[in-house]
């Protein structure tokens, strides 16, 4: 049977043949929060495009996260709403169209919120008498209504001002009391809709404890093995558990203590004065904590109630320390002088030093007094109980001492310190001398005297023989003077070191040698090893030197090769005479592709052995640069270097780094100030792993300032000297221009002189022109002017090394010898490159151009 609408429509298509007609069912829309739904769009007619678009105007397209659109078929078009939210709602259009001829239907879409409890939780708790908040977060579409009850009763705000229900639907309760707790109901309504629902919530109500200590003092007897009982009672709910603490460290039961199973009463066993003080009792349970205080009394501590500290003068025929000291029983005193101990009676064989006590007063007699008794003494009071310490301070005044090496080795050119150490008090000044006349004396430029309170030291330069000699060192304060002669030698470079054997391997070989017998009076700083082909030019290497250094390995040795090798010391005058040269040879080098059984019959192969590892802090100061040395290879070609750090106070290594074969050095860069670093590299051939070269570096403290100038140099800021620096360029480019103005006829000024002055250019004349520089030939064909320019390239000469720091013992000079200045000549320039450019220049007027300058 044909419906009402399906007439309609059909007497519609009827009369309206060539018209389109849209609707959309069903034609208005509710959903809830998170549901989904979908709308059909029947049109009547021809359409071509059947459109959806949401409420902003946009067209839907076919599929999306939240809508959809799809086409079942030519006359319908489907939109689905996934998980429906509130920003789902609005007004959906359906458009059909056909041509220039067009439908539409919309539907409106509305989002509701089911009742939804976000956050009701149970149970509740709270401390009994304060402002109770309790949660129950409720939201819907409309908003709820919200109603609490307690025991099955509806609880009405209105009745009863302890209660109110916040505009979040909390309900507060002022004042809360024991009997408020237990089950609470948070009941929402949405009276639109006849929707109800509910939440039921424990309310806990916690009780803060009461406590009451049983005895706030107790005494005790201490090293006797008695025990101390202190207790104290507690109350509330939950139930509080109890602790005791004192000086905030929580006991437990063990050997020194001992709790009931409440924690009620703690026994201190065998009392000992550092048990004394107050015990805290605490008692603790969800509302919060009480805590009482006991105090424990322990009897008696000694205590050091008189001291005197004494000046005397050396030689004094004695001088008396006193201590008195308090106690119960009465303390025994003694006294302590550094590592001696001294106690009643007489303390030395020389009797020099004696202990006198009387009562509760100790005297400590020194006879004859020495410069060496000033310093702390320590008054130390005893007994069962404990004990009592004292500091106690005797000043000696005496004439100075003076000490410090009498011989000082160095050479001409090259700056010595000669240290004259003193112990005086008072200070003391101090006079150097040299055949009675005071120093430096007016004309001795080469001698410098720089003091501290303990050193004085006085700077030479020998500059001939007669510098070298005997120097006296005087000092003087109130109580004497003193002096002594310290002695200025003449260096010598070292004698040659003995080689002992050479073991040698692939591609290295370890030079075992014994020192030079002859130092040459200052240390030795490198030694240089060579060595070479028979019958050819030596290669060398030089080595820093080390303590008890006795073993240098050389690398990169050919293998299956003879070699001979020699060795030389250098010290800060120069280097030494070269010892007798010893003759060795490689080893072969067995590929890692030779089978097991053939590298079994001909060597053994094994893996390499540590490399030996230098480093330094690197200029940044948080940057380390390891380096090392190749040793023994084992046989097999080196593959790499693996490469492990981590700062010490860490446990965690950082993750392994590879390195080529041929790397020499690594530069650990970004490392934290002020640490100290460990630093593991592993060498790896065919057959394996060596054992870890290992060093310890630590980097610099971090910088706080820079200094505007460093070691008396200029204070000049960067800012003055890049200004400085662009005035002299400035000068430097008028300075040439003038000169090629007047020289050559060319550059700025006569640029000028030609535009603006009116002058003749330099093409009126015409001269010779100097080889290497711009040249312009003349044609009378009237074909172009060609022009040759050459560029030039300037490259400063290398500059001379820096001279290296002195101190109190280290020449001032390179090893070899020559004293290193500073190099303040200019820098010469030489041609590197000339690069020849060929350019075409039209010219209708031939002419002869002088000489131009290129910038």
């Amino acid at each position: 049977m044909l419906q009402i609408r399906d007439i309609i429509w059909g007497l519609l298509v009827i009369g309206c043949a060539a018209a389109i007609q849209v609707q959309i069912t069903p034609n208005q829309g509710e959903i809830s929060m998170g549901d989904s739904k979908f709308f059909l769009c029947e049109v009547v007619g021809d359409a071509k495009e059947i459109d959806w678009y949401a409420p902003s105007g946009e067209k839907i397209h076919s599929s999306g996260q939240d809508l959809s659109v799809s086409r079942t078929d030519d006359a319908t078009a489907v939109l689905t709403i996934y998980h429906a939210n509130i920003d789902s709602a609005g007004i959906y259009k359906c458009v059909a169209k056909n041509g220039d001829k067009e439908a539409q239907a919309t539907v409106q879409v509305k989002i509701f919120q089911k009742i939804t409890f976000q956050s009701a939780p149970s149970p509740q708790e709270f401390n009994e008498g304060e402002d109770a908040d309790i949660v129950c977060d409720v939201v819907s579409s409309p908003p709820p209504t919200v109603i609490w009850k307690h025991k099955g009763s509806v609880i009405e705000a209105a009745k009863d001002v302890r209660y109110k229900i916040m505009d979040n639907g909390h309900l507060q309760i002022r004042s809360l009391k024991k009997t408020d707790e237990g089950m609470y109901t948070c009941e929402a309504r949405v009276m639109a809709r006849g929707e109800i629902d509910f939440k039921m919530m424990k309310v806990v109500v916690n009780v803060l404890p009461t406590i009451r200590a049983r005895q706030p003092d107790v005494n005790a007897t201490a090293d006797i093995g008695s025990s101390a009982l202190l207790a104290c009672d507690a109350d509330g709910f939950p139930e509080p558990t109890v602790t005791w603490t004192h000086n905030s460290i929580v006991l437990e039961t063990g050997d020194k203590y001992s709790l009931n199973e409440d924690g009620s009463e703690l026994v201190i066993k065998d009392v000992k004065k550092v048990d004394e003080g107050d015990y805290n009792c605490i008692a603790k349970n969800k509302a919060g904590q009480k805590s009482e205080e006991v105090s424990l009394n322990v009897f008696v501590q000694p205590k050091i109630t008189f001291f005197n500290n004494q000046t005397a003068s050396e030689f004094d025929e004695q001088v008396t320390l006193l201590c008195e000291a308090m106690g119960d029983p009465t303390p025994t005193i003694s006294w302590s002088f550094g590592n001696r101990v001294f106690t009643e009676g007489e303390q030395s064989l020389d009797r020099n030093v004696v202990v006198r006590s009387h009562a509760r007063v100790s005297s400590l007699i020194l006879k004859n007094v020495q410069y060496i008794y000033a310093g702390e003494y320590l008054c130390i009071a005893s007994n069962s109980i404990g004990q009592d310490n004292q500091n106690i301070y005797l000043e000696v005044r005496y004439a100075p001492k003076l000490l410090g090496r009498v011989t000082t080795y160095t050479w001409e050119g090259n700056p010595a310190n000669i240290s004259c150490e003193l112990e005086a008090h008072p200070r003391a000044s101090v006079v150097w001398f040299r055949d009675g006349f005071q120093l430096p004396s007016p004309n001795a430029t080469n001698m410098k005297i720089y003091s501290t309170p303990t050193i004085s030291y006085l700077e030479i330069t020998p500059v001939s023989q007669n510098d070298f000699g005997s120097y006296n060192c005087t000092a003087n304060n109130e109580m004497g003077t003193e002096s002594k002669e310290f002695l200025l030698i003449q260096a010598e470079v070292p004698s040659a070191p003995e080689i002992q054997q050479v073991e040698p391997f692939s591609s290295t070989a370890v030079v075992e040698f014994e020192e030079p017998d002859s130092m040459g009076g200052v240390p030795i700083i490198k030694y240089r090893v060579e060595w070479r082909l028979p019958g050819k030019e030596w290669t060398g290497m030089e080595y820093d030197a080390n303590d008890d250094m006795t073993r240098i390995t050389i690398v990169g040795l050919k293998p299956e090769t003879t070699y001979e090798v020699r060795m030389s010391a250098i010290n800060g005058k120069g280097k030494g005479e070269n010892s007798l040269a010893s003759t060795f040879k490689t080893e072969p080098v067995l590929s890692s592709t030779v089978p097991p059984s053939i590298a079994a019959t001909t060597m053994a192969l094994r893996e390499p052995t540590a490399p030996k590892l230098e480093g330094k802090v690197h200029n940044d100061g948080n940057s380390l640069k390891v380096t090392w040395i190749k040793q023994d290879d084992g046989g097999s070609p080196i593959k790499h270097y693996l490469v492990r750090y981590k700062a010490k106070h860490v446990s965690d290594w950082k993750p392994e780094i590879r390195l080529p074969n041929n790397s020499e050095y690594i530069l650990l860069s970004g490392l934290d100030w002020n640490t100290e670093y460990e630093v593991r590299v592993v060498a790896e051939n065919h057959q394996g792993k060596s054992e870890p070269g290992i060093l310890s570096l630590r980097t610099t403290v971090e910088p706080t300032a820079i200094p505007d100038a460093l070691d008396g140099g200029s204070g000049l800021g960067t800012g003055a000297i890049v200004g400085i620096l662009i005035v002299v360029f400035i000068l430097l480019l008028v300075g040439v221009d003038v000169t090629c103005y007047f020289l050559n006829k060319c550059g700025l000024l006569m640029c000028i002189a030609v535009n603006f002055c009116g002058k003749a250019g330099p093409g009126a004349k015409s001269k010779d022109i100097e080889e290497g520089k711009a040249a312009f030939t003349k044609d009378e064909s009237k074909e172009p002017i060609v022009e040759v320019r050459t560029e030039e390239e300037h490259t400063p000469n290398q500059e001379g090394r820096g001279p290296t720091e002195p101190n109190e013992t280290t020449p001032l000079t390179d090893p070899d010898g020559k004293t290193v200045k500073d190099d303040n000549t200019k820098n010469e320039t030489e041609v590197k490159n000339a690069t020849a450019e060929v350019k075409t220049v039209p010219n209708e007027a031939p002419q002869a151009n002088g000489n131009e300058s290129k910038a």
